[in-house]
């Protein structure tokens, strides 16, 4: 198969997956991984810190999203865990974990390593079509009702999870989060924010991704593949989060995808709380 048809990316993808079997059977033999750190050949949550990442973001929960421990918590696109696991030393019963995700084999790992420990932690697959991850998905995002019963959650929180969306399915999944969240209560959602500062950043060189494909409101870097990583505008967010009823509580904590400099975190926060009428 020639490079143009795809071979060398292939070939390319399937020999570092080899490598990450190996390495994963000599950190076992060697005792080099617990059982709180994921194989490598699962690693589908981006780049950084697995486990700095994961304590960053519980302290940011407690001290800014008032993160209780007895809170009900919904992480939705939760991965390998890479959450899950500083939350399990942070929520006890009558506090509860929930985490969905569309990569099978990630929600298999979760169950098997996490839950067994935890049984207030559970995780369910959602059969999601996404090009890269789940090819053979039967749903859409945009149809998808998420398996929770109104208000049932305290806190929910989506990383890296709308940068691979586009703006259709975001305005359903936010409509969604607004309904299973209790009056009150916060969500966190991360985004590449488009806005002035960003698409100057962008047209200088600064940007670490360079946006230029797409539609109204969002914008791609492969136009083959959009959901690869996808930027919306900030005042489409901004209209799509006051639609669902949740409200932007903080200032926005802007990230340094696109060259800012002064910040310790990647993609664009945003903080929002659900109205308590």
């Amino acid at each position: 198969m020639s490079a143009s048809k795809g071979g060398v990316p292939v070939l390319k993808a399937r020999l570092v997956r080899g490598k990450e079997v190996v390495l994963d059977w000599a950190d076992i033999l060697l005792g080099r991984r617990d059982w709180s750190t994921p194989p490598r050949r699962l690693m589908f949550v981006g780049g950084g810190d697995f486990s700095k990442i994961g304590e960053r973001y519980l302290n940011f929960f407690v001290d800014v999203c008032g993160l209780k421990p007895d809170d009900s918590v919904l992480d939705a696109g939760c991965g390998v865990g890479r959450l899950a696991i500083p939350l399990t030393r942070y929520l006890s019963p009558p506090g509860a974990y929930r985490g969905f995700d569309v990569v099978k084999p990630g929600i298999e790992w979760c169950s098997q390593a996490i839950t067994p420990r935890f049984p207030h932690f559970q995780f369910e697959w959602a059969n999601l079509y996404n090009k890269t991850y789940n090819p053979q998905g039967t749903m859409t995002a945009a149809d998808f009702r998420f398996p929770y019963e109104d208000q049932q959650f305290d806190f929910i929180f989506l990383t890296s999870v709308f940068t691979h969306m586009l703006p259709g399915d975001v305005d359903h999944y936010l409509a969604e989060i607004a309904r299973v969240l209790r009056p009150g209560k916060f969500c966190l959602t991360t985004y590449f924010l488009l806005n002035e500062e960003s698409r100057r950043l962008m047209a200088s060189g600064a940007s670490r991704l360079d946006f230029k494909y797409g539609g109204r409101g969002y914008l791609t870097l492969d136009p083959t593949l959009p959901e690869s990583a996808v930027a919306h505008e900030e005042a489409f967010i901004l209209a799509s989060l006051s639609k669902a009823g949740l409200a932007v509580d903080t200032s926005i904590r802007y990230g340094s995808w696109c060259g800012r400099k002064g910040t310790i975190r990647f993609q664009d926060e945003v903080v929002a709380k659900k109205a308590a009428g």
